[in-house]
C-alpha cells in the first residue's frame, strides 16, 4: 500500500540566487599604471605652437578685432589650448581630455580648412584675413598664415586623432552639443555687421555671410547647408573613431 498524501504540504526551501554584482567604487581606469608618453607630448606641443604661431602672425597682419572675429583664429586658439593641455597631461602621465572636447575641437579645425579649400580659396579674390582685394602672393607673410591655419594645424590634428589617440572614444550623442559653437558663430556673425560702420571693407567675415549682397534667405540658406556639412562630417568622424584600430593601449 502506498503512504496517504499529506494534506498540507511543506514549504520548499528557496533556491539561493546568484549574488549580485555590486559597482565597482573605484573606476577600471584608476588603477591602471600611468604611463607617460613623451612622443605624444612633443608632437602635441609642436602642434600647439604651429597654431598659436598661425594666430599670432594674422595678428601682426591685421586688426585684432577682425582676425579673432574670423571662425578658423578661432578655432586655432582652441586648438592651441586643447594641445597644450593634452601635452602636459601625455607628458605627466595624466587621463587624457573629454573626448567630447577633443572630438569638438577636432571638428571645428577640419571645418575650417575644409571650408576655406572647398569654397573660399576657389573664389576671386580668395579669403583674405586681412579684406585684401588681390590674391595674396604665395611665400609670404599672409599666404603662410593661411597655410598654417588651414593646412599644417588640420593635418596635425588629424595625424594625432588618428596615431596618437585611442579609438572609439567619440560618441553619436556628442554630435548634437558640438553644433552649438557653429550656431552661435552664425548669429555673432550676423549681429557684428549691426556694430560696425556701413562702409566698412569687413562688416561680413565670409562671402557666403553676406547679408548685403545675398539677403537674409540666401543667407541662411547657405548658413543651412554649411550647417548640414558639419553635421555630417561629425557623424562621419564618430563612425571613422569606430572602425579605425586602437594605435595605443594607454589613453593619451
Amino acid at each position: 500500500m502506498t503512504a496517504p498524501i499529506p494534506r498540507e504540504i511543506p514549504d520548499l526551501p528557496a533556491v539561493p540566487a546568484p549574488p549580485l554584482l555590486l559597482p565597482a567604487p573605484v573606476p577600471a581606469t584608476a588603477v591602471v599604471a600611468p604611463v607617460r608618453r613623451p612622443r605624444a607630448a612633443v608632437f602635441r606641443l609642436v602642434t600647439a605652437v604651429a597654431a598659436a604661431g598661425g594666430v599670432a602672425l594674422e595678428l601682426l597682419l591685421g586688426t585684432p578685432a577682425d582676425i579673432l572675429s574670423y571662425f578658423s583664429v578661432q578655432a586655432g586658439i582652441l586648438l592651441t589650448v586643447v594641445m597644450l593641455l593634452s601635452a602636459s597631461r601625455a607628458w605627466r602621465a595624466r587621463r587624457a581630455l573629454p573626448s567630447a572636447v577633443t572630438g569638438a575641437t577636432l571638428l571645428y579645425v577640419l571645418t575650417s580648412a575644409l571650408v576655406y579649400h572647398l569654397l573660399l580659396a576657389q573664389t576671386t579674390p580668395p579669403f583674405s584675413m586681412t579684406g585684401a582685394t588681390s590674391p595674396p602672393e604665395r611665400w609670404h607673410a599672409q599666404w603662410a598664415a593661411l597655410q598654417v591655419l588651414h593646412l599644417v594645424v588640420p593635418v596635425a590634428a588629424l595625424l594625432d586623432w588618428l596615431l596618437l589617440t585611442p579609438a572609439a572614444r567619440l560618441h553619436l550623442r556628442q554630435t548634437a552639443a558640438w553644433l552649438l559653437y557653429p550656431l552661435a558663430y552664425l548669429v555673432f556673425s550676423l549681429t557684428r555687421p549691426a556694430f560696425l560702420p556701413p562702409a566698412g571693407p569687413s562688416r561680413y567675415l565670409y562671402p557666403f555671410l553676406d547679408v548685403a549682397t545675398h539677403g537674409y534667405r540666401s543667407t541662411l540658406a547657405n548658413a543651412l547647408l554649411i550647417g548640414l556639412a558639419i553635421y555630417a562630417l561629425a557623424v562621419l568622424l564618430v563612425a571613422l573613431d569606430h572602425a579605425r584600430p586602437t594605435p595605443v593601449r594607454h589613453p593619451a
